[in-house]
């Protein structure tokens, strides 16, 4: 791997961490439907206002969200709303995953007589 590919692979590497806890992927739940702000955010998460700044602010500094100041408040929503199709196919993912298990434990499963 050369240089670019390090670094192109790295930024890559950052989006996805971003990506990777639960509160985050709700907040980008939310902002496909339509921009909000903080506080509305933090209803949806059921967290303090400082918890859910450190979350956006995550998501802004690696370029998924972006803010917009509309009076005294500050609206976030999604820069790149394809990151909604990250999350989906993670989904399915899960959702083969989850199929494979289940039947891998239904053969395993004693037969009963």
């Amino acid at each position: 791997m050369n240089d670019k590919q390090k670094t192109i692979y790295g930024m890559r590497a950052k989006i996805i961490k971003a990506l990777a806890h639960p509160a985050r992927l709700l907040i980008i739940d939310e902002l496909a439907k339509q921009p909000l702000c903080v506080c509305d955010i933090r209803e949806h998460i059921g967290t303090d206002l400082s918890t859910v700044s450190k979350h956006l602010s995550v998501l802004k500094n690696v370029g998924i969200v972006k803010d917009e100041r509309r009076g005294v408040q500050i609206f976030y929503s999604l820069r790149c709303p394809c990151v909604s199709s990250f999350i989906t196919c993670a989904e399915q993912v899960l959702e083969i995953t989850t199929g494979e298990q289940v039947r891998a434990l239904a053969q395993k499963r004693p037969q009963r007589k």
